[in-house]
């Protein structure tokens, strides 16, 4: 057997055949249970045709990507005599001649994705017979003589049905929906675009004869059936679907460590059963939450949800300790209002971090700008109480006024402990931020104000002093050099406009986002030399609009000044009483700007 040496490969050899059956020998043993547990050998060839599988509720998407799939290839046929060992294969009874796949899904997937590969180059090269022979292990007929695919799947149905495993044209032609889909869409095509390369060398071929050529590939398309077929799985299989959950845990927990979102949906599907086997709404919910959370282009996962609406609600834990407290907690009398809630938590989490999901009010763009610069913050601490703020404003709890001031207030805080000075938090933050959720939460209606004034009263408390904040905004910049910082400073410039701008007192909309950064003394002004990091410095820095700017260009601050007086810019009196720019105007307005912005924009 080759020596594993990549992270697949040891996924691939981390049980060995004495250990696989001893794991959950081991499990049992601890759970005081017995189990009907039989293990044997087998290659894929025997595997495929002695029964048929089906991917269980609980079980995970597929998800192998690029790498994945490549080291397959490498180890089971560019590098493999034949016979090679890629691990186990656990499945429990579901019918006679039908199982559910504990471990080895993500593996027979593949396979049956490559055989499909190998189906489509044989039918390329006009051997519509081999072709047929290779479907055969995609695609046989049962008992009552009506054709199954051997491996059967709910989560990527009709994708992999149609465009994998079927023999003739495909009916589905859609984008694929999901991620799961897209993953196997692009394995797929990987697959068959390795599989065409073995042929297109043939093809290539200067030596050999079109006749010649077509027997290399054929049987070169042999050849990688063939150790396909011939690749061995050590089989384990299980009683009954009751053993399959505890064994699913304590498997892939041995080898590569299952996401917590996998563990949840497993404990979940065993809490709450199909009452009926046409209907599986416990899985139609979760699929909905997934798709919710992983249709956003955001940085969002269900791993981080579901950590995030834990600390909103329920006792602090870390993300990676999180399975354990929720299986204390969540049990089959509460199971079903668990996955409702997380169900509607999902909308509110992805409205609270993509807030392009949601449809907002006139009355609640504050809210919507404030949820956007923690994003620019790249902050997330205080996520689970964002969570239990939007929480009770969707459920009527606080009122619209109480909710934008107790963000914007965790905005200003962020801007500067975070977004400014660049604090580090050993955890008080998180776990302040985690207890004062909870207390909004279980607060009664009369006590959700006093957990909010609370809570500012705290962040008032951990706000870094003025001097230090001041020494932090003098050290920020932006110029075609420092680029790093763009969308910061724009906010800013944007935060710092609105505040003292006579259009925002009236109450005229001002888009911030068609407005350009304008340096007061260009980069390219040759009438004096200014460093670049000067240039680049807050107090060189207005907002203003692209065309404006453009007229202005690079030219000196004299010809600048008088149009800046004529125009709607907003100008503060370090630029209206300037009668020259040098780096001395530049640090004085950028001191007097960071006060500023402590004293009054930022303070709350």
């Amino acid at each position: 057997m080759p020596l594993a040496t990549t992270g697949l490969q040891i996924m691939f050899v981390r049980i060995t055949p004495p250990t696989a059956t001893s794991v959950i020998q081991e499990r049992c043993s601890q759970l005081k249970k017995n189990m009907n547990i039989s293990s044997i050998d087998k290659t894929i060839r025997t595997v495929l045709k002695s029964s048929y599988y089906k991917i269980p509720r609980f079980q995970r998407p597929y998800s192998w990507e690029k790498e994945h799939i490549e080291d397959f290839w490498n180890d089971s046929i560019r590098e493999s005599s034949g016979d090679y060992f890629i691990g186990s294969m656990v499945v429990y009874e579901i019918s006679d001649d039908t199982y559910g796949v504990v471990d080895g899904q993500q593996r027979l997937t593949t396979v049956t994705m490559l055989l499909g590969a190998i189906r489509e180059a044989f039918k390329s090269i006009g051997e519509d017979s081999l072709a047929k022979g290779t479907q055969g292990m995609i695609e046989r007929k049962d008992l009552d003589d009506d054709l199954n695919y051997v491996l059967q799947t709910e989560s990527s149905y009709p994708y992999l049905h149609e465009n994998v495993q079927k023999f003739d044209a495909s009916d589905v032609t859609d984008i694929p929906a999901k991620k799961e889909e897209e993953h196997i869409k692009k394995g797929f095509d990987l697959l068959t675009n390795l599989v065409l390369k073995e042929l297109e060398s043939i093809e290539n071929s200067t030596t050999l004869s079109t006749k010649e050529k077509q027997a290399e590939k054929v049987e070169t398309l042999k050849k990688i059936r063939d150790k396909i077929l011939n690749l061995k799985v050590i089989y384990i299989e299980l009683g009954n679907e009751d053993d399959a959950y505890i064994i699913f845990e304590t498997l892939n927990t041995r080898g590569k460590d299952l996401r917590v979102s996998d563990l949840v949906k497993n404990h979940l599907t065993k809490m709450l059963p199909k009452k009926n086997k046409a209907v599986d709404l416990s899985k139609d919910k979760w699929t909905e939450s997934r798709t919710i959370i992983e249709g956003s282009n955001a940085d969002l996962n269900m791993d981080s949800f579901l950590h995030h609406f834990w600390l909103s609600k329920y006792e602090f834990t870390t993300q990676k300790k999180l399975f354990k407290s929720l299986k204390q907690i969540v049990n089959k009398r509460n199971a079903k209002n668990f996955l409702n809630d997380i169900l509607t938590e999902t909308r509110i989490y992805r409205e609270t971090l993509d807030p392009t999901y949601r449809e907002w009010k006139k009355e609640e763009m504050d809210l919507k700008k404030s949820l956007e610069a923690l994003i620019i913050f790249r902050v997330k601490q205080q996520i689970p109480m964002l969570l239990s703020v939007m929480r009770e404003y969707e459920n009527g709890g606080l009122k619209l006024k109480r909710v934008k001031d107790i963000v914007n207030a965790i905005e200003c805080f962020h801007f500067i402990f975070t977004a400014v000075t660049s604090q580090r938090s050993s955890g008080g933050i998180s776990f302040m931020y985690a207890y004062h959720a909870r207390q909004l939460d279980q607060a009664t209606p009369n006590d959700k104000t006093k957990a909010l004034d609370e809570l500012k009263k705290k962040l008032r408390e951990k706000l870094p002093s003025k001097d230090e904040f001041v020494a932090n905004l003098l050290e920020l910049q932006y110029s075609s050099v420092y680029t790093k910082e763009k969308a910061l400073i724009k906010y800013i410039l944007s935060k710092y406009d609105y505040h003292y701008s006579q259009k925002a007192k009236t109450g005229t909309s001002i888009d911030y986002e068609q407005m350009t950064i304008e340096h007061i003394h260009a980069e390219k002004d040759s009438s004096k030399s200014i460093d670049i990091e000067d240039i680049g410095k807050i107090g060189n820095l207005i907002l203003m609009d692209e065309s404006l700017n453009g007229k202005l260009g690079n030219k000196p601050f004299a010809i600048k000044h008088p149009i800046y007086l004529k125009s709607n810019v907003f100008l503060d009196n370090e630029i209206k009483n300037a009668t020259d720019w040098d780096e001395t105007n530049i640090m004085d307005r950028t001191e007097r700007i960071a006060e500023r912005l402590f004293d009054i924009v930022f303070k709350f």
